[in-house]
């Protein structure tokens, strides 16, 4: 699982990073099921959590920030330059805004996740995480997303918490504009879409649907 590095709420004051509940809801329906998932981060070290995801009445966030080596990752993450994509049969792109800052264009997302899924893995998206999606090319030159179909965060849902004149860019739109049909539902329904080996959610309420699609991936 990967986790955005960004803290940094575009010039405004605010604080962002990753949507808390984007990593805890897919992490337990992974490793509950007997997977072992590691985490890590873009640039490694501490991982900026978004303060507006902490919500203590989620029994999963509580069981994650009660976890004493889950917090200790958290202040001190492998970075995703560390992995072997030969180790792992999936990747999974946690949410939350700070992703819109730093997935699109990095390197190791690219170069990690196409991987990954060249040699038969899943790649998987929450939220706000398919930013990762939008510049991930194949060793064809093809996008990953070019006929695709995917959910992520809807124009819709940016505008209801306010922030589109925030974000560098509306992801519906430039989903559509890279070759993916973008599959909508009405704002905070869950939403996975599953294409194959690409797994993708809406919005948090998707989380743990992300990772349940991806378990059952992972047994075929």
């Amino acid at each position: 699982m990967v986790l955005t590095s960004h803290s940094q709420m575009g010039d405004t004051d605010e604080k962002t990073g990753f949507w808390l509940s984007e990593l805890t809801h897919p992490y337990y329906a992974i490793v509950d099921r007997g997977i072992d998932v590691d985490i890590v981060s873009i640039q490694g070290g501490e991982t900026p959590v978004d303060p507006r995801s902490w919500d203590e009445d989620d029994n999963l966030n509580v069981r994650f920030m009660a976890t004493p080596e889950l917090t200790l990752l958290l202040k001190n993450s492998p970075s995703l330059d560390d992995i072997d994509p030969s180790h792992y049969q999936a990747i999974v792109f946690a949410g939350g805004h700070g992703t819109m800052w730093d997935f699109p264009d990095d390197p190791d997302v690219q170069d990690k996740a196409a991987a990954i899924y060249e040699q038969g893995g899943i790649v998987a998206a929450i939220c706000h995480g398919p930013a990762a999606l939008l510049n991930l090319k194949l060793s064809d030159d093809s996008l990953l997303i070019s006929d695709k179909r995917v959910a992520a965060f809807s124009n819709a849902e940016e505008d209801a918490v306010q922030l589109t004149d925030i974000v560098p860019f509306s992801l519906q739109d430039e989903l559509i504009i890279n070759g993916a049909h973008y599959i909508e539902q009405p704002a905070w329904t869950a939403n996975v879409v599953i294409d194959g080996r690409l797994v993708t959610g809406q919005n948090p309420q998707s989380a743990a649907g992300v990772g349940e699609a991806v378990c059952e991936l992972l047994k075929k």
